[in-house]
């Protein structure tokens, strides 16, 4: 990076940071800080609902994803325009009329305080480790383009996440997702142009494709019914059905979006638009990653982009053959490009294909080599580096403006992805938790000592984030990372919400014990089958509402909800 690099990225901090400090200067009151007092047009709504979703994980995960997978990955969102329409039609009314601050406060008028309390507890488990996620992808960036150890970036990442969300609130958070999602798809749109114009000048957009398509990164749609694979069509309509379910009726950082939009149908205008708009966001952040392997195709990548990760490798007992595997590698590299080319002007022709897919398939097998002695340097169980692929594109290949662009989009989206779930963390903790069991007198000031106490809430989760941030990139890619971590949660919170919406003869004691046997149950599933994390979001829905209605149904006494608000 260089002068203008950095000019860019501090002019656009400078610009959020001051947005938030004055959206905090004005009075503030505790409904205010946590709901923007009810008062957001639709379309901001929608941006932050998007925004909090999206986070940095999505350019740097994605991108690395499409770089190994292709476009596979786009299926995972198949299940989220028909969540969005189930949601509208059921929480998204049922909330605003019942005046609540968490999506929990209900489940005590339906069910008990004790039920209210376990499932607020596991969206704060759940989403405190899912943050720490969201702070390591923008450190990833930063430790290549900086040059510093991760540890440092994740406290410099966290630490002024934390104290930016502190005095912002919900206001300042929407705001800044507006201004994150321009920055991120006008620096995705100019990123994609760059790299189109990096192909050789004899390499066309369509040759590129037709390199994308011989690699098997245009598959965007897998029929085949397989458990065990994550990306399928039926996985993204059924697993990834139940997820979207559950992150957007379930989990505060999304339940608090669309309770401060300024009436129910604005709310389901902003989740609408969410539903719809996601698909084709994702497809050009898939695209873009394409595109890098295919620049990739002519220019040599690393073997490992994780130099660091590299740099032990060599130093271990197996350096030798690291370096080795280092020249097959640069060796295989050549007759893969040359194979393009070939491909290229043979128009596809089957020997040509067939060529160019057996370099391609040695250059990864090379890769898996190299991974395998890095496991070995490093007692790591498993290495990945896809994480790393776009962040050292764009600050090798990339010219300057251009980097600090999309430096800038990716910090400020982890900024605001980050503080939307700071501030959701320390909502549930002060209205579910601290509000209840330790009530402030009636003194005239309780709102304002609400306010303290959640600001300083906001800091311990985000002390918790950098804890979690420091020990989460080893464990490969970030965008699935973060999904694994909800799978094993979110579909049993869904299953109460079920139980307590859709099935009016079930009993708290049928939805307390049956979340408990429904987080039990995906962690068996987890532990003892290899079944795709997607599925975890079904397994656990499924186990709650069957236990939920059996415990219900062997109570001898009535309690009979009344589950209207």
């Amino acid at each position: 990076m260089i002068l203008i690099d950095w000019l860019i990225v501090a002019s656009y901090l400078l610009y959020v940071v001051v947005g938030g400090l004055w959206h905090s200067s004005r009075p503030q009151k505790l409904e205010s800080f946590l709901l923007a007092g009810r008062s957001l047009p639709w379309w901001t709504v929608g941006l932050s609902i998007m925004a909090t979703q999206m986070s940095a994980i999505t350019l740097v995960g994605t991108t690395g994803q499409a770089y190994s997978n292709g476009l596979r990955f786009i299926q995972f969102y198949f299940g989220l325009p028909l969540a969005m329409v189930l949601l509208c039609l059921t929480v998204v009314p049922f909330f605003h009329q019942a005046r609540v601050v968490t999506a929990y406060e209900y489940l005590e008028r339906r069910f008990d305080s004790k039920t209210r309390s376990l499932t607020s507890f596991v969206f704060l488990i759940s989403r405190g480790m899912s943050c720490g996620v969201i702070i390591a992808a923008p450190s990833v960036i930063l430790s290549i383009a900086l040059g510093w150890d991760e540890h440092w970036t994740v406290l410099a990442m966290g630490i002024s996440t934390t104290l930016y969300t502190m005095f912002g609130g919900t206001r300042a958070v929407a705001w800044a997702d507006v201004k994150q999602m321009v920055v991120i798809v006008s620096g995705v749109l100019a990123c994609m142009f760059v790299v189109v114009h990096q192909l050789p000048a004899d390499v066309s957009l369509l040759n590129a494709l037709h390199i994308a398509a011989a690699s098997g990164k245009l598959q965007a749609v897998d029929t085949r019914f397989d458990s065990h694979e994550t990306y399928t069509l039926w996985s993204g309509l059924l697993g990834g059905l139940f997820l979207m379910l559950a992150y957007f009726g379930c989990d505060q950082s999304q339940v608090q979006r669309y309770l401060s939009a300024r009436s129910v149908d604005e709310a389901r205008v902003s989740l609408l638009f969410n539903g719809f708009a996601k698909i084709p966001l994702q497809l050009m952040i898939l695209f873009m990653g394409i595109l890098v392997f295919t620049v990739y195709q002519f220019e040599r990548p690393p073997m490992i982009f994780q130099s660091q990760a590299a740099t032990r490798a060599i130093a271990g007992p197996s350096g030798k053959e690291f370096l080795q595997l280092n020249e097959r590698y640069e060796h295989e590299f050549e007759l893969r490009k040359r194979a393009a080319y070939e491909l290229i002007k043979s128009d596809s022709e089957p020997e040509a294909r067939a060529e160019y897919v057996r370099a391609n398939s040695e250059i990864s097998s090379i890769r898996d080599q190299a991974s395998r002695l890095i496991e070995d340097a490093t007692q790591e169980k498993k290495f990945s580096d896809v994480n790393y692929v776009f962040p050292v594109f764009i600050t090798e290949r990339l010219p300057h403006g251009l980097v600090g662009l999309l430096i800038a989009a990716i910090l400020s989206a982890a900024m605001s992805a980050s503080a939307g779930e700071l501030n959701a963390l320390s909502t549930a903790t002060v209205v579910d938790f601290y509000g209840r069991f330790l009530p402030q007198n009636s003194d005239g000031d309780g709102d304002q000592k609400m306010l303290l106490a959640t600001r300083l809430i906001t800091a311990f989760w985000g002390c918790i984030a950098c804890v979690v941030a420091l020990n989460v990139a080893r464990l490969g890619s970030l965008i699935e990372v973060v999904n694994k971590v909800g799978s094993f949660f979110y579909g049993s919170l869904l299953g109460v919400f079920v139980l307590g919406i859709l099935i009016p003869w079930s009993k708290a004691r049928g939805a307390f014990y049956g979340l408990m046997i429904g987080i039990v149950t995906v962690a068996v599933v987890a532990r003892t089958t290899s079944i795709s994390f997607l599925w975890y979001n079904l397994v656990g829905c499924m186990a709650v509402v069957i236990a939920g209605v059996m415990i219900s149904a062997c109570q001898s006494h009535d309690i009979s909800p009344n589950p209207s608000i």
